[in-house]
């Protein structure tokens, strides 16, 4: 079926239970196919992705494409390496890691130049190339540090990289949480990159620098986690064990 980008805005559940039941969804824009939904491996994440173009070469979902698809809705998606992410809903245990991290993350900062922040927060990347516009890319990690707040225009919106980035990893969300995302970030400029990964009670912890990983530390929940990027900052992982 087709469903052009507007319908698709105010009925996307609808839309997306097709796609879930092994029907074609294909988005249009002024009438011609620009997009297709369909299920990305796991059942709780969706990928919307271009549609096939001659000689079965794939055309990435560009920005404009991004915005008209995503605005006007609650849902929360991403937009990595041309292809849309539906954010699933987070469990319990999600949920509990990033309070019990942000807590710490919050005390340590109170009062100083850099600050922690919470999704939902779109943070607009440019992976390694010169201008956003060439390769945008637009995610939400489940925490962040900034230490660029100049980089906020006036209408609230983050034009720079973090520091510090921690994801808290979801069955839906483990490959591109450690792979896509873990390449975007040290791409990017991100100094830091944590993955807590609640179901083994494990924290992996990578220093990045250049686009390239400088060092990797793999810390078991119960075990303090020292910042590279923040001299000072020691996260207890106690009560994660608890989640």
């Amino acid at each position: 079926m087709r469903v052009s980008t507007s319908i698709m805005q105010n009925a996307f559940g609808k839309y997306l239970k097709e796609a879930m039941d092994g029907n074609e969804v294909i988005i249009t824009k002024n009438e011609r196919g620009v997009a297709k939904l369909i299920p990305y491996q796991d059942p709780m994440v969706y990928v919307v992705q271009e549609s096939t173009a001659q000689y079965y070469l794939r055309r990435r979902v560009t920005l404009s494409e991004f915005l008209e698809i995503t605005e006007n809705t609650e849902a929360q998606y991403e937009l990595i390496d041309g292809e849309i992410y539906l954010m699933a809903s987070p469990s319990h245990a999600h949920q509990v890691a990033i309070r019990e991290i942000f807590v710490q993350l919050y005390n340590f900062f109170k009062g100083k130049t850099c600050s922690p922040l919470i999704a939902p927060f779109d943070v607009r990347l440019k992976n390694d190339s010169p201008k956003f516009e060439d390769d945008p890319n637009i995610v939400q990690p489940d925490i962040l540090v900034i230490c660029d707040s100049e980089n906020i225009d006036e209408k609230g919106k983050y034009h720079g990289v973090p520091t510090l980035v921690v994801e808290v990893l979801s069955p839906s969300t483990r490959g591109k949480d450690m792979l896509k995302k873990l390449s975007l970030y040290a791409n990017s400029g991100v100094r830091e990159y944590w993955i807590i990964d609640t179901d083994h009670g494990t924290v992996i912890v990578y220093s990045l620098t250049d686009g390239d990983v400088l060092h990797v530390q793999q810390y078991a929940f119960g075990e303090i986690i020292p910042s590279w990027a923040f001299k000072g900052l020691n996260v207890e992982t106690d009560l994660l064990i608890q989640s």
